[in-house]
């Protein structure tokens, strides 16, 4: 029999079995289970109305997350936001609430190698980042999870993706990722795993492997992953002192990968995703000249303390095209101290961005920075779909923080790599 692939094997682990194959169906006990704001309260009602006994099967590895609508806009939102937080404090659930985003939190204070984690968030994809699985469900699913501690999976197969060389100046992980979305399509990757793999994984920092993994469901992806190591632990242990519980799977050599794709970094270019679908790729430079209106730097894709790093490089001792309104959101509190004791948000607020607090912001764009009718949106945020971020009538782009970051200085899309 071949050998399994990482995903393979942590779901093995998971389900108390020696070996696992892709296409079968297993019952997984979960590590950690995540809701947000966004369905928690479709979940408590069917808590409610379903659950004979109102018990959770273990509250300490449930986790609810406030952070779509941060802060609350409406009386309609503080309404399923209490009840959040009601059910929160009645059942004894971990809850953040303003903290910052979901997948972020959780890398941070949460998930270690080798668990299975379930979130009621697509972008639950993101734990592969430290060689977790990670995978988002419906709100049904994840009631089950809460009360059982288990799931029913379908073992994915698992495409592999080779990164060779090295990004060239101006060129990041985000701009790697839209290209791989726009090369395979949305569905390119529908029910598999994406397992990114050597020889160049290992030289990525945390955050790029972040980058990759959070937008695998941008592919249809049950989940993406990077093999942990040492830069890994390195991270964990920063965000919480020791580490330990953690187990670190490799995949066989002998496994069998249901496709496998070669990237040269080297050849990677500053990329843009257009209006309405993530997979309709562009090259930053055949945009170059089209007016923008709004940039967003932040989501639980582009939100760390990299991303800002690089848009600060680009913004200090330069202004905000007067034309352009450019939001910033840290993606949790941890990575705004730190933004602040680097001077980051100095830079940005002297360069006349708008620093705003925590929260998934405009990338969800229902509570900050909602687009109006043909406004045009640059954004890192994670998607595009006709009105995800205000008005049908808006339009949204994705790309790095770099090219936000440059764009918003002349008030048209530009090249990074370009001088200002």
């Amino acid at each position: 029999m071949a050998g399994m692939t990482l995903t393979e094997k942590i779901l093995a682990r998971a389900s108390n079995e020696d070996v696992v194959q892709a296409g079968e169906i297993i019952d997984a006990t979960v590590d950690w289970c995540m809701t947000n704001d966004a369905t928690t309260h479709i979940s408590i009602d069917i808590f409610q109305k379903l659950v004979k006994e109102k018990r959770l099967f273990n509250p300490d590895k449930t986790i609810f997350v406030i952070d779509h609508n941060v802060p609350s806009e409406s009386i309609k939102t503080t309404q399923v936001q209490n009840k959040m937080r009601h059910f929160a404090r009645t059942h004894g659930v971990h809850l953040h609430d303003g903290e910052g985003v979901c997948h972020q939190l959780l890398l941070e204070q949460y998930v270690l190698p080798g668990q299975v984690v379930i979130g009621a968030d697509s972008h639950t994809c993101t734990m592969g980042s430290v060689g977790a699985f990670g995978a988002g469900v419906g709100s049904t699913d994840f009631v089950a999870t809460m009360v059982t501690g288990k799931i029913w999976l379908m073992v994915p197969k698992t495409l592999k993706f080779n990164l060779y060389n090295s990004f060239r100046d101006g060129v990041y992980a985000r701009d790697l990722v839209l290209k791989i979305i726009g090369d395979i399509t949305s569905s390119g990757a529908t029910y598999m795993a994406m397992e990114f793999g050597e020889p160049v994984s290992r030289d990525l920092s945390v955050d790029d492997r972040i980058t990759l993994c959070n937008m695998g469901v941008e592919a249809g992806a049950k989940n993406a992953i990077i093999e942990a190591d040492e830069k890994t632990l390195q991270f964990l242990e920063s965000c919480r002192g020791n580490v330990d519980g953690y187990k670190i799977y490799k995949s066989d050599p002998d496994c069998i990968y249901h496709k496998v794709y070669e990237y040269d970094l080297s050849q990677v270019e500053p990329a843009i995703a257009m209006p309405h679908e993530v997979d309709k790729y562009n090259l930053v430079k055949n945009l170059e000249g089209m007016e923008i209106n709004q940039g967003f730097i932040g989501s639980c894709n582009n939100g760390r303390i990299e991303s800002l790093r690089i848009a600060a490089r680009i913004l200090k001792n330069k202004k905000v095209h007067p034309k352009v309104k450019l939001i910033i959101s840290p993606a949790s509190r941890s990575v705004y101290f730190q933004a602040l004791q680097e001077g980051l948000i100095e830079v940005f607020l002297t360069s006349g961005a708008m620093v705003v607090n925590p929260n998934c912001s405009v990338c969800f764009g229902s509570c900050q920075g909602v687009l109006g009718k043909g406004d045009v949106l640059l954004s890192t945020g994670t998607r595009n779909f006709k009105g995800r971020a205000g008005s049908p009538d808006s339009f949204v782009y994705l790309a790095s923080a770099a090219t936000v970051a440059a764009s918003s200085i002349t008030g048209k899309v530009i090249d990074p790599r370009n001088d200002l």
